[in-house]
């Protein structure tokens, strides 16, 4: 089994001259010498460096208190995920899993062995508490995929304690810089491996003026777009392995973010090649919500029962609502794991990969954003106009809920497309967007509520086939029907506010 544990740490260049005294350290009230360690790792990664060049290492690595495998995720500056495997002879399947949305089919070879002698020194305060651990490493890199040579380097480590003040880093750095030793250069003993024992990169030469310059035409920005959320997908697949609250909604809305935009931006793409990817898209966007919107229901009724006066809730209502969810639940985490381990996945990734590699663009790709973006947008707007406008003609009941819902997916659309366009169209998409995510989430609650009804009228079904008393369902039903007339009552003005915003 995997464990993860949230590491903090800089990272320092020294020389040969030890580490500096770090008794004056504010907190600090003593410095124990834990001795030297030494340790053996070889990281390994693609023949092509995929997990470099997203800044992740994986290792197996002997010696020290914690021996075995470590991948080791980047959250922030200084700031790294570490999972842990116990040691064996080839990668777990569980770290291959974590990192398989960018290693594809590739193998994971050896590239690169680090030996180290590690003089630890640990931190504490006047409890005895540990604050940090210290430590000076001679390193010795070697290079292990036949084009490169060795290094060898000192350096300093100082790693926060589990559960530690990083302000308290910043404390030992005072003291680090007063001594005369700075930051390092490299964010990681991999990085500085990597630089030092390989080929000189060859400088790339630039090609003019708008070489670096930012997206010029539609095309350009609707591919920013796209390749923006084809990212979060890959980098949200750990996630959701992981387990990591929220990952799989976020996973969920990459892939309606890229789906949205091969419509809405229809004209600057050849629909012949989206419209297969957005049916992938789609598929995986519904494998991901199996549990998902029982999870929503259940959380919604959950919280309007504890809004309840206990006179009000009569009968196993909690114990009844526990096995309609559980009869209900479609998923499991093995199943979605399969899902993301599947080739039908893998399939989509080489196929947004193969998009925004050779993306296939129109005419229109290569006119003005100002115009191009712009009147996409306002078609989709027009759409959202046409559908909430025909839903407020509609008598309440079942066909002005269905008008709502989809007049709320059009909201969604436009917001997304708005959002895309700011880098284009700037603060007018802005305001667009921020209109079109209050009509969308004043929409939402108001189909979440038609969802809920729908669910209070089944479980008050299966209470009164088992003899218990269906009234606390129609209190709750009753209150959500109002909340749905209230959401109804707030739709004119919301969408006023709405067309008052929609400049573009």
């Amino acid at each position: 089994m995997a464990d993860t544990k949230r590491e903090i740490e800089r990272k320092y260049e020294s020389d040969d001259s030890g580490l500096p005294d770090l008794t004056g350290v504010a907190g600090v009230a003593a410095v124990i010498d834990k001795g030297v360690a030494h340790l053996d790792a070889t990281y390994y990664d693609t023949a092509d460096g995929r997990l470099a060049a997203s800044s992740i290492t994986l290792r197996r690595r002997t010696g020290g208190s914690d021996a075995g495998w470590h991948l080791k995720f980047p959250v922030g500056p200084g700031v790294r995920d570490e999972i842990r495997a116990p040691l064996s002879d080839a990668v777990p399947r569980t770290l291959a899993g974590l990192v398989r949305s960018r290693v594809r089919d590739a193998e994971l070879v050896p590239v690169v062995r680090l030996r180290s002698d590690r003089d630890v020194r640990d931190l504490t305060d006047a409890a005895g508490r540990l604050l940090a651990e210290v430590s000076v490493d001679a390193v010795f890199a070697e290079r292990l995929d036949g084009d490169g040579g060795d290094a060898q380097w000192t350096e300093i480590e100082v790693e926060l304690a589990d559960g530690g003040d990083p302000a308290f880093l910043d404390q030992v750095e005072k003291r680090l810089r007063r001594a005369g030793v700075r930051p390092s250069g490299s964010a990681s003993k991999l990085a500085r491996a990597l630089a030092e024992t390989g080929p000189r990169p060859k400088k790339k030469r630039k090609r003019g003026p708008a070489a670096d310059a930012g997206p010029v035409t539609a095309g350009d920005h609707v591919l920013d777009c796209l390749r923006a959320q084809r990212d979060a997908i890959v980098e949200l697949d750990p996630a959701v392995r992981r387990d990591i609250d929220d990952s799989v909604h976020a996973l969920r809305v990459a892939t309606r973010r890229m789906r949205s935009a091969f419509r809405s931006f229809g004209t600057v793409l050849d629909r012949s090649v989206t419209d297969p990817i957005g049916e992938e898209l789609k598929w995986l966007a519904g494998e991901l919500g199996v549990d998902r919107d029982q999870e929503v229901l259940t959380e919604r009724i959950t919280a309007a029962l504890d809004a309840l006066p206990r006179a009000l809730v009569t009968g196993p209502v909690r114990t009844r609502l526990r096995t309609w969810t559980h009869a209900r639940r479609g998923g499991s985490r093995r199943r979605l794991i399969a899902v993301l381990d599947g080739k039908r996945y893998l399939e989509l990734l080489g196929a947004l990969d193969a998009l925004i590699a050779d993306p296939p663009l129109s005419k229109a790709a290569a006119g003005a954003p100002e115009k191009v973006i712009a009147k996409a947008v306002r078609k989709d707007l027009a759409q959202v106009s046409a559908l909430v406008e025909r839903a407020l003609d509609l008598p309440p009941g079942h066909d002005r809920d269905v008008a709502l819902h989809e007049a709320r997916k059009r909201a969604k659309r436009t917001r997304y497309s708005a959002e895309a366009a700011t880098a284009a169209l700037g603060d007018p998409a802005v305001a667009l967007a921020r209109s079109m995510k209050a009509l969308q989430n004043l929409l939402g609650d108001h189909q979440d509520s038609v969802m809920t009804r729908e669910a209070l009228r089944d479980l008050a079904a299966q209470a009164q086939a088992a003899g218990e008393s269906s009234f606390t369902y129609g209190v709750l039903y009753g209150r959500e029907e109002l909340r749905a007339v209230r959401a109804e009552e707030a739709l004119p003005g919301a969408w006023s506010r709405a067309r008052a915003a929609a400049a573009v």
